[in-house]
């Protein structure tokens, strides 16, 4: 009897262990702000209402491989010649460090990643310019549906301020 019981633990906790979604795919923006007309207060000028969004592009390709995901965006444009934006996050915990080069100075990203039910929350911490310290941004990824994935990014305030909160929706393509 004790056997059993502990095969259904081992076959319960294997289960769960698989239970998180993969976020493989390619994945591209949906875009609502598109569907506003102009907010200019006068002439004919198509002013656009935005924000941060995730923080990663339009299109992206996520690749869940053993043991970490890698995120693939395009930042730059086809005229610059510079390759895509890659990431890549470990999904036990353990910090990974990404090295960014946008602009004329290196950046060290680094960040962990962790599991919340179905949810992947990574948390990412960015040197501020002149000493100024330190912000972190949290982006929890989850799948609304097969084709529906969300990404919810809380980016800290400045000192004095409250974090703000964005919900970008993707489909898979």
């Amino acid at each position: 009897m004790k056997c059993g019981a502990l095969l259904i633990a081992i076959a319960a906790g294997s289960a769960s262990a698989q239970s998180h979604p993969d976020f493989t795919g390619e994945w591209v923006l949906v875009d609502a702000a598109a569907e506003r007309g102009s907010v200019a207060a006068v002439g004919d000028a198509q002013f656009r209402v935005g924000n941060m969004g995730s923080g990663w592009g339009a299109t992206l390709i996520l690749r869940q491989e053993a043991g970490r995901l890698v995120v693939q965006y395009t930042f730059f444009s086809t005229y610059d010649l510079q390759a895509p934006i890659r990431l890549a996050y470990a999904l036990d915990g353990s910090e990974s460090r990404n090295t960014l080069n946008i602009g004329h100075a290196e950046s060290i990203l680094r960040s962990r990643a962790a599991w919340r039910d179905t949810t992947l929350v990574i948390a990412t911490t960015y040197g501020v310019p002149h000493g100024g310290g330190t912000i972190e941004v949290r982006q929890a990824l989850t799948l609304a549906s097969p084709t529906s994935l969300i990404i919810e990014t809380t980016r800290s305030g400045v000192p004095g301020t409250s974090p703000t909160v964005v919900r970008t929706a993707y489909l898979k393509r």
